[in-house]
């Protein structure tokens, strides 16, 4: 962590807005964007603001998302480049990730509109 920080960062999950926060000295510093889909929730985008960048939050923030979903009992779906690497990287969410397939993308894409 860099000594600017005053506050451990702090990460929140938005449902209103399908995302998960990461605050540090309680300004939003990122976000990962989500929709459920049943028991699943499909990941689709992961954001640093720029002045927070190289800190380490991104990961910080999604290994806190992907405990919650854990909690919860759903699965995940990496759609996001970002999360799909981390997973990469933790296997301990190996068991609750589903992969990516052309069904979850059409939906996704109908959920955002796009």
């Amino acid at each position: 962590m860099s000594e600017q920080f005053t506050t451990a960062p702090a990460v929140r999950r938005v449902d209103e807005r399908h995302r998960y926060e990461i605050l540090v000295d309680d300004e939003r510093a990122g976000l990962t964007a989500y929709r459920d889909r049943d028991d699943q929730r499909v990941f689709f985008h992961t954001e640093i603001d720029d002045a927070y960048a190289g800190q380490g939050l991104a990961a910080i923030f999604v290994e806190q998302a992907l405990t919650d979903v854990l909690a919860s009992g759903m699965r995940i779906v990496p759609v996001c480049p970002y999360v799909a690497k981390f997973l990469t990287k933790h296997q301990e969410f190996a068991d609750i990730t589903d992969p990516v397939t052309p069904e979850v993308l059409t939906w996704l894409d109908a959920q955002l509109g796009r």
